[in-house]
């Protein structure tokens, strides 16, 4: 039933024209008659619940039918989503107001609400803190995220600026650890650390996101993203918007395969401990920075991505539904 649900409501939002565009992408780059190709995507959709773009990226065309059922697609994913978080408290992680105030401890950081904040209390935040971080509260992707320099700025502009724009939530920036600065010191370099909440918190796979020329580390906002295994070590290059793979980082020059996150035991007991905050949303993905004292929380997703290992960076070519079975009924 699940699957049909899917489907039909994939076939809502289906775009002819992106699927044969993404179908000549894949025959060019495989040499493969572009007909099968088709006739086996719109197989997959079926039996996998994998659109077109899973196809694309998670390499079904290099898969045989054991490897495809190991692999988490959106449609499995939507599913998980469904069963585990509840829609009533999304709002906790979609409203950072309420998310800071919610995950506070897990913070370690100041901030403030500007709907509720006076000149005089902005203006003693900023002489306390000279870069801040400033972001929309329910917008997504990094959009509206921008990062300032309070001494090049008359404070009271940035005040009725940032209120007009509806950037309200003002944060401390977060001073990552050295370690991470070596990747990249641009933007401040985030964990998407996976989890799901039953009887307690469990953790499940983490990804490294840093940037690359930019203040953030988003992937819609020109970033990267990699994968570290259970001990927090990078274990494949990193790919970007455009599918570029990297084994280095282009600015720092930092080797990436191998890069040791630190302090990552640490992650993921606090990622455990704030999933227990809101078992009505059980399956979370969480975007974690490490400073030199410690993980914090940045923000939570209650409708996580897909993130797998691509088949061609691995000789198992499996995915990660194995792994999240383990936890998850699926």
């Amino acid at each position: 039933m699940e699957k049909i649900k899917f489907i039909l409501k994939r076939l809502r939002r289906f775009s002819l024209s992106n699927m044969f565009k993404t179908a000549k992408k894949i025959a060019k780059k495989t040499r493969r008659n572009l007909i099968i190709i088709l006739i086996d995507m719109v197989f997959c959709g079926f039996k996998y619940q994998a659109g077109y773009n899973d196809y694309l990226e998670f390499e079904f065309y290099l898969l045989n039918s054991k490897q495809r059922k190991t692999f988490l697609t959106a449609g499995i994913n939507n599913s998980i989503i469904k069963k585990y978080n509840d829609k009533q408290y999304w709002y906790v992680l979609d409203d950072k107001i309420v998310f800071n105030k919610t995950f506070n401890k897990y913070l370690k950081r100041e901030w403030l609400d500007l709907r509720q904040t006076s000149l005089e209390q902005f203006e003693k935040f900023t002489k306390n803190n000279q870069v801040i971080m400033v972001k929309p509260i329910d917008d997504c992707g990094g959009n509206g995220v921008e990062k300032i320099d309070v001494e090049k700025e008359d404070v009271k502009v940035l005040y009725e600026r940032l209120k007009h724009s509806g950037q309200v939530l003002i944060e401390e920036f977060v001073k990552q650890h050295e370690e991470m600065n070596k990747l990249y010191s641009g933007s401040v370099n985030t964990l998407r650390v996976f989890t799901i909440c039953k009887d307690k918190g469990y953790y499940l796979q983490g990804v490294l996101k840093f940037g690359n020329g930019g203040a953030v580390d988003n992937f819609s906002s020109g970033g990267m993203y990699t994968f570290v295994n259970d001990q927090g070590v990078v274990i494949a290059p990193a790919i970007d918007r455009n599918d570029t793979v990297y084994e280095e980082h282009p600015l720092s020059k930092q080797k990436i395969v191998g890069f040791k996150v630190p302090m990552f035991e640490e992650v993921k007991k606090l990622v455990c401990e704030a999933a227990e905050l809101i078992p009505q949303v059980a399956y979370i993905g969480w975007d974690v920075a490490v400073t030199e004292n410690g993980p914090v929380l940045i923000e939570g997703n209650c409708y996580p991505g897909v993130f797998q290992l691509r088949p061609s960076f691995s000789q198992e070519k499996t995915g990660v539904l194995p792994l999240y079975q383990k936890h998850i009924e699926i």
